[in-house]
């Protein structure tokens, strides 16, 4: 019985490798149709199976949901209240050692790959802003080709209706419009055989904030958390309470106490529910032995599994299970 307010699906028996993407908790009241957002999460999942270690199988999911076009990250991000795209993206090994992240950059189309090559090249752990661009820049990245004329057409009426008096004018105050339009954070969490796990997620944010916002994304044990021989967790939802709360560590943190995948993922959004409130959180979890599980405090979460033993790929809803 899942605690009030949590919907939980899982666990699910993978076996390894394991790859389980989500992409966006909030509210999907159709914006883009259910088949466009399941197809690709399924083909992140997917292509994430044919890759050699968890690391990579991470960013690969990712870049495929960045190429995607209907999430909000790479070519689908949402826009700023200038009017302008900003892309935060992170990841970590589960030896600790290896995590990078970009947070507030505009250049690069695949900011995960952007945030893979800090991981792998710099001493750094998070690069921002204009520098961050320009690195993507000289390795040669492909540059991201601009807002989507949806998000500039929905970007133009809400200024209307801030300068009509309907809305907020200041920017940032967007938790309202991220449960109304959908997820702020595409993720994916793996586990490869022997136990190397890994973790990541991209976004562009939530829609009218304030520009030069960073959110949990870029940030290790905030948005995303990984530990060899234990397992991964990727987060979505107002990353501003992710930062403060740190869900994705907490559920990691029970599974190597030895509490069961479902159990942890939903554990560990009650957590964020009693401290921060509701309709702000969804996570994907899963473990060293392949089985995962997903838990939301929010309407929706699309949401993506692959393994050896058995894939899936649906919309959780509010109350509502997957099989």
């Amino acid at each position: 019985m899942a605690e009030e307010g949590v919907t939980v699906a899982g666990p699910f028996r993978l076996g390894l490798p394991a790859v389980i993407v989500h992409g966006g908790a909030g509210g999907w009241k159709g914006l883009r149709s259910e088949e466009e957002v399941v197809s690709a999460v399924r083909r992140a999942a997917e292509a994430a199976q044919g890759l050699n270690n968890a690391f990579d199988a991470v960013v690969e999911a990712i870049r495929v949901m960045e190429d995607s076009g209907v999430l909000n990250a790479g070519l689908g991000s949402v826009v700023n209240y200038e009017g302008e795209v900003e892309m935060d993206a992170g990841l970590m090994a589960g030896d600790l050692r290896v995590a990078g992240g970009v947070a507030a950059v505009r250049y690069p189309r695949n900011p995960i790959v952007l945030a893979a090559w800090v991981a792998r090249n710099l001493p750094h752990v998070i690069l921002a802003g204009p520098a961050a661009d320009r690195l993507a820049e000289r390795l040669g990245l492909p540059r991201h080709p601009g807002p989507q004329e949806r998000m500039l057409k929905r970007w133009r009426e809400m200024m209307r209706l801030i300068n009509e008096g309907e809305l907020d004018r200041l920017p940032g105050h967007a938790a309202a419009i991220a449960r109304l339009y959908g997820g702020d954070t595409v993720g994916a969490a793996a586990v490869w055989p022997g136990g190397e796990a890994a973790a990541g997620t991209s976004t562009g944010g939530i829609m009218m904030k304030h520009p030069g916002r960073v959110g949990d994304s870029p940030v290790p044990g905030a948005g995303f958390y990984a530990e060899n021989g234990v397992g991964a967790c990727a987060a979505t939802g107002i990353g501003e309470t992710i930062l403060l709360a740190r869900p994705c560590i907490y559920a990691v943190e029970l599974l190597r106490e030895g509490v069961p995948v479902a159990a942890a993922a939903e554990a560990a959004v009650a957590r964020h529910t009693r401290l921060m409130g509701g309709d702000n959180l969804g996570v994907i979890l899963v473990s060293a032995d392949g089985y995962a599980a997903a838990a939301m405090n929010t309407e929706a979460m699309p949401v993506a599994a692959a393994g050896p033993e058995s894939r899936l790929a649906a919309l959780l809803r509010r109350g509502g299970k997957i099989k």
